[in-house]
């Protein structure tokens, strides 16, 4: 199993891949319909709402994991 480049999320079937291409290495929740990677800005809010409206986190507790996760991720590494 493949997993996003940019958020980590496991990328099973074609629907979970940036522009359903199980070529990209980015997820749909990463990237443009096209399938292009969107900004960093971006994913990180996309990532934090999930975290607070979905795990139900502080956002302050939010943005420290999303932060510290997205340094990890190819995609962000500098």
């Amino acid at each position: 199993m493949l997993t996003c480049e940019s958020c980590g999320m496991p990328m099973e079937k074609p629907g979970d891949f940036g522009g359903g291409d199980t070529k990209n290495r980015y997820c749909v929740h990463c990237t443009t319909p096209e399938g292009k990677l969107k900004s960093r800005t971006e994913v990180r809010e996309g990532m934090i709402n999930f975290y607070v409206t979905v795990m139900k986190k502080p956002r302050e507790e939010a943005e420290k994991f999303v932060d510290e996760s997205m340094s990890k991720m190819p995609a962000w590494k500098k």
